[in-house]
């Protein structure tokens, strides 16, 4: 066994933050262009914080 721990990314592409809170990338790019995700560009790549989609959904989970 190597010991490495997992690490969990700090940004994921676009279908995977839609996978990640069960949306599609027609509702997910809504909600970024609603400001309520925060999207990196690397390059040409758009990239999700995750910090985000944690964010997102416990702002949601009050709203219940």
């Amino acid at each position: 066994m190597s010991g490495q721990q997992s690490v969990e990314p700090i940004c994921v592409r676009v279908n995977d933050a839609a996978r990640m809170i069960g949306v599609g990338r027609t509702k997910l790019y809504e909600l970024i262009a609603n400001g309520e995700l925060e999207t990196v560009k690397l390059g040409k790549a758009t990239r999700i914080t995750t910090a985000s989609l944690h964010k997102l959904v416990e702002r949601h989970r009050a709203l219940n």
